[in-house]
């Protein structure tokens, strides 16, 4: 399920530097609880300048929104005691857009944590209307 927004303007022209964006997807994934990051297994996150043209398609998502990331894979709870010898499940992060819609250094941290918690909610299961009942906590 992507993590979409409506389409906002934010840092324009001012490009993080891709190993600095990641250092922010790495820390994010260690303020994770240590009991949800022990049943992460089999599980690839990785950050893209932005989502190609066929994940709006195959996501229904409209081009007007903004994608900001995926989770692709089997979640966990549907994973059996026959679940395994297959590729890792992969939850991209993408730069640009949460760029795009971030006005300074300190929120683009915090956006980054807040779609990578929202991709591990669909890693464990949760739709897309689970996770946006839970974040407006």
């Amino acid at each position: 399920m992507p993590r979409e927004l409506e389409l906002e303007t934010g840092l324009k022209d001012k490009s993080m530097e891709r190993e600095k964006f990641e250092k922010f997807v790495e820390e994010a994934l260690s303020k994770i609880p240590k009991k949800f990051k022990k049943l992460l297994q089999n599980l690839a996150v990785i950050v893209e300048e932005k989502p190609p043209r066929e994940i709006y398609k195959s996501t229904g998502s409209s081009v007007f929104s903004t994608i900001l990331g995926l989770y692709h894979g089997v979640p966990f709870k549907h994973r059996g005691p026959f679940y395994g010898n297959l590729p890792p499940d992969v939850i991209v992060i993408y730069q640009e857009p949460i760029e795009n819609i971030c006005h300074s250094e300190e929120e683009i941290r915090r956006k980054v944590r807040e779609v990578v918690f929202h991709e591990i909610g669909h890693y464990f299961g949760l739709s897309e209307k689970e996770l946006n009942k839970i974040e407006k906590f």
